[in-house]
């Protein structure tokens, strides 16, 4: 198909010297901040999708494949029994109460409050992947062992197992004696004897994990859920039951078929929805970015609108000759509308390609660096996932600019034959 006689002049004019050289000046500097406004929109939504693939990536750890917890209150009655229901379930490979609340632990001669978590080592070893999460200096003291008794409230893990954070706060080591603290459940607070209305226990650190991720790392520990129950107070119950699903189902499907065998009893989660805030956060601030720099794009497009009218204005004389030959008003337009097609697509299309070759070079050799903590961090660098929906996204404002600024200078070019005229 030839091209139209309009989109052949405007090509001439694009590739040609001006009469007047600020014109290709400001034509040049405007291409080339649609450039770079195009390419931080792609680099940004990369980035984003980076950030979600490595949240995406520590599900795995200490969530379970389906989590499911009461309605109301923060424990139910007969989680044993109905554990054991629940792995009876088509699909379900394994299914464990666990139990978690507040305490306090004194260590060393310093206290911290944290969060309790009671769980039958066997079950839990295979549900989540705590056993890779020990460091390796604290390996061998590790009590979470997968081929326990599974039905044992006290084979396995006799000892407390902590978190990083606890561990560092506490400067706990292994067989380091902790003594854990927990308000009682009944009974009236006795203000002559304060300490009467807790009640302890003591445990032994036997191991310290790190899963980087700082819900779980910054006050976790773990014990046994019998002595847990002890201290809280609690005979059968749990405040959740996790699930690991079969190699073979699909955890989203099973959590949707759970959900509604128990209706509005259990609320039903897998791994997606246990992180739903931190994926909506980043959901968030991805098209926020986007919002953001699409404005950044829109005020650079003034700067092609400018240009492109300052060209009509370079152009005059060739108007009035476009006019004498025959060719009419809207014909004339054209030209400059091609002309501001284009640019935009020449910001646009340089854009995306510098912004392709930028996310590939730091998707591959991790150039830009995280500005914190080596030891401490999760990732060293930015992380970034080039997709092709986002390359679709970002070029989507710059043609909507481009035929933006077609209309505007092709009205603009129109109105100046008339005068010229």
């Amino acid at each position: 198909m030839p091209k139209p006689l309009t989109a052949t002049i405007a090509w001439r004019y694009m590739l040609t010297k001006k009469k007047h050289g600020a014109v290709g000046t400001i034509s040049t500097v405007s291409v080339c901040a649609m450039a770079i406004a195009t390419a931080a929109i792609l680099c940004v939504l990369s980035v984003f999708n980076g950030f979600h693939e490595i949240i995406g990536s520590r599900l795995d750890t200490l969530s379970p494949d389906v989590l499911l917890t009461p309605a109301r209150g923060k424990v139910f009655a007969s989680a044993d029994s109905l554990a054991s229901e629940i792995s009876k379930f088509p699909g379900v490979a394994i299914a464990t109460p666990t139990l978690t609340d507040n305490a306090l632990i004194i260590a060393n001669g310093q206290e911290m409050p944290v969060s309790l978590k009671g769980v039958y080592p066997g079950p839990y070893a295979k549900v989540t992947d705590i056993k890779s999460l020990i460091r390796e200096n604290y390996g061998s003291y590790f009590t979470l062992q997968a081929d326990t008794d599974e039905n044992s409230p006290t084979t396995g893990l006799p000892q407390a197992v902590a978190s990083v954070g606890a561990a560092s706060r506490l400067r706990l080591t292994p067989d380091t004696p902790i003594l854990i603290f927990a308000p009682k459940r009944h009974g009236r607070v006795n203000m002559a004897n304060p300490l009467a209305s807790f009640l302890t226990d003591s445990l032994n650190v036997k191991g310290i994990y790190r899963s980087d991720q700082q819900e779980y790392d910054e006050d976790g520990l773990l014990a046994p859920i019998s002595m847990v129950r002890d201290l809280l107070q609690y005979e059968d119950e749990a405040s959740a039951i996790e699930i690991q699903a079969e190699s073979s189902t699909d955890a989203s499907s099973l959590a949707e078929r759970l959900a509604n065998h128990f209706g509005d009893r259990f609320i039903v989660k897998d791994r997606l929805r246990q992180q739903e805030m931190n994926f909506r956060m980043v959901s968030i601030e991805k098209w926020v970015s986007y919002l953001i720099l699409g404005f950044i794009l829109i005020i650079a497009s003034f700067n092609c609108i400018s240009s492109l009218s300052m060209l009509v204005i370079d152009k005059e004389n060739a108007l009035s000759t476009f006019s004498a030959l025959g060719m009419t008003a809207r014909r004339i337009g054209r030209i400059f509308a091609w002309e501001s097609i284009y640019v935009a697509l020449a910001g646009g299309v340089s854009g995306l390609i510098l912004g392709v070759i930028l996310c590939l070079l730091q998707q591959n050799f991790g150039l830009i660096k995280i500005a914190s903590d080596p030891s401490a961090a999760v990732i060293s660098a930015y992380p970034v996932r080039l997709e092709w929906p986002d390359i679709l996204l970002t070029l989507a404002p710059v043609i909507i600019i481009g035929l933006i600024t077609a209309f505007l200078t092709a009205r603009f070019a129109r109105s100046r034959i008339n005068s010229v005229s």
